[in-house]
């Protein structure tokens, strides 16, 4: 059994939406923000962007569908990062830095570890297969 389950169709439908509401509400449920208000302030934009960007990328819950489902992955990877970095930056502690630790864990094992990989348009329209004729 492979642990790479997270599917395009999970992360549209399971988690862009949830997770985006979530970064946007969870500062205020936690009061975060002690350690400055960029804290709390970082997950809110950072959840702004998160409902733009699943709009925009092509996938089943997309509006426009402007954006490839890959570079829809990097971009949330990009986010992991500056999720491991941000408490370093602005000197957060506590629960502030707790908050985007997790999220920086879950964002990148969930982009990278668990992530299935797309099967190449070839092996779905069956372009890869031969006919002897």
């Amino acid at each position: 059994m492979s642990f790479r389950f997270i599917t395009k169709s999970i992360h549209a439908y399971l988690i862009d939406y949830p997770v985006a509401i979530v970064l946007i509400t969870a500062p205020f449920v936690l009061k975060l923000g002690q350690s400055g208000t960029v804290a709390m302030w970082l997950s809110v934009v950072v959840g702004v962007a998160a409902l733009l960007l699943a709009a925009v990328t092509d996938h089943p819950t997309g509006l426009a569908r402007i954006i490839p489902y890959w570079l829809h992955l990097w971009v949330d990877r990009a986010v992991g990062v500056v999720f491991v970095i941000a408490p370093f930056a602005f000197k957060f502690g506590g629960l502030d830095a707790s908050y985007y630790w997790v999220l920086a864990a879950a964002v990148l094992l969930t982009t990278s570890v668990f992530n299935a990989p797309e099967k190449p348009v070839a092996t779905r329209s069956g372009l890869d297969t031969r006919t002897v004729g």
